[in-house]
C-alpha cells in the first residue's frame, strides 16, 4: 500500500510539473466564436482607448494635476492592466481556439488579474476619502491630500496587494492536479483553479478567504462609512443648490463603485451557489466582471466630470 501511495504521489508531482489547463470560451456557442469575438474586440478597444485617453489628458493637462484626478489616473491604469491581462487568452480562444495554458502562465495571469483587482478596490477607497475631505473638510483639503500623501497611499495599495497575492499564488505550486483540467472561464481565476486540485486545498481556501476579508471586507465598509459622513454633512447644508452641487461631485465615484463591486459579488455567488446554472452563464458573468469597469469608467468620468470632458475635447481639437 505504501508503494502504491508513493507511486501516486510521484505521478501527481510529475503531472503538476508539466501541467496544462484548458480555458473555456462560451460553452455551447463554440461554432459562433468568430462572431462573438466582434463585440469583444469592440469592448476591448473601448476600454483601451478610453482609459489611455484619461491617462493622457491627466498627464498632459496641468489644470488636472489635483488629488481627485491623480486617483482617477490610478483607476485608469488599473483598468488598463486588467484589460490587457485577459485580452490575449480571451481573443486567443475566440479567434484561434487556443485553449491550453500552463500552470506557470496561469499563475502569472492570476498575479496581474487578482493583484490589479485588489489595487482597484484600494483606489476606490482612496477616491471615497478624497470626496469625504473635499465635502466635509474643504478648508484642509490641500493640506490633507498633498502629493507626498497620495504617493504614500499608492505605495500602500501596492504593498498590500503584493503581501496578499504572493502567498495565495505560491500555495498553488505544491498542489496536485489529476484528470482533465478544464477551467470555467477564458482566463485563470483562483477559485476556479483550486476546484480542480486532487490534493488538500484547505490552506488555499483559507488564504483566499483572508485576502477577501482584508480587501473587499475592509474596503466596502470604508466606502460606506465615507458616504454616511458625506450624506450627513450635505444634509446639514441649507441651500438646495449647494446640496445638489455637493452630491453631483460624488455621482461618478458611486457609479465606479457599483460597476466594480456588483459584478464581483455576483461572480462570487455564482461560483459558490450557482453550480446548477448553465456554463454559459458562468462564462458571461466572468467576462462582464472584468470588462464592465474598464469599459464604463472612462465613459462615466468623461460624461459626469466637466473638467475631464473639456480636457479631452481640448486635446482632440489641438491634435
Amino acid at each position: 500500500m505504501v508503494q502504491i501511495w508513493n507511486n501516486k504521489e510521484i505521478l501527481g508531482n510529475l503531472t503538476s510539473k508539466f501541467l496544462t489547463f484548458l480555458l473555456t470560451g462560451i460553452p455551447g456557442l463554440e461554432f459562433v466564436h468568430a462572431w462573438i469575438s466582434i463585440p469583444f474586440c469592440c469592448l476591448y478597444a473601448t476600454a483601451l482607448s478610453g482609459n489611455s485617453m484619461i491617462l493622457l489628458v491627466i498627464i498632459t493637462q496641468q489644470n488636472l494635476h489635483e488629488p481627485m484626478y491623480y486617483f482617477l489616473s490610478m483607476l485608469s491604469a488599473a483598468d488598463l492592466g486588467l484589460t490587457l491581462s485577459t485580452m490575449s487568452t480571451t481573443l486567443g480562444i475566440l479567434w484561434f481556439d487556443a485553449c491550453e495554458i500552463s500552470l506557470d502562465t496561469c499563475i502569472i495571469q492570476m498575479f496581474f488579474l487578482h493583484g490589479l483587482t485588489f489595487i482597484e478596490s484600494g483606489v476606490l477607497v482612496a477616491m471615497a476619502f478624497d470626496r469625504y475631505v473635499a465635502i466635509c473638510d474643504p478648508l484642509r483639503y490641500a493640506t490633507k491630500l498633498t502629493n507626498y500623501r497620495i504617493i504614500q497611499m499608492g505605495l500602500l495599495m501596492i504593498m498590500r496587494t503584493v503581501t496578499l497575492i504572493l502567498p495565495l499564488l505560491l500555495l498553488l505550486k505544491p498542489l496536485n492536479f489529476c484528470g482533465v483540467n478544464v477551467l470555467s472561464h477564458s482566463y485563470c481565476y483562483h477559485p476556479d483553479v483550486i476546484k480542480l486540485a486532487c490534493s488538500d486545498t484547505r490552506a488555499n481556501s483559507m488564504c483566499g478567504l483572508i485576502d477577501l476579508i482584508l480587501t473587499t471586507g475592509v474596503d466596502i465598509p470604508c466606502i460606506v462609512l465615507s458616504y454616511i459622513l458625506i450624506i450627513r454633512s450635505v444634509l446639514s447644508i441649507a441651500a438646495p443648490e449647494e446640496r445638489h452641487k455637493a452630491f453631483s461631485t460624488c455621482v461618478s465615484h458611486i457609479g465606479a463603485v457599483a460597476i466594480f463591486y456588483i459584478p464581483m459579488m455576483s461572480l462570487s455567488l455564482v461560483h459558490r451557489y450557482g453550480q446548477s446554472a448553465p456554463k454559459a452563464v458562468h462564462s458571461m458573468m466572468a467576462n462582464v466582471y472584468l470588462l464592465l469597469p474598464p469599459v464604463l469608467n472612462p465613459i462615466i468620468y468623461s460624461v459626469k466630470t466637466k473638467q475631464i470632458c473639456k480636457a479631452i475635447l481640448r486635446f482632440l481639437l489641438k491634435k
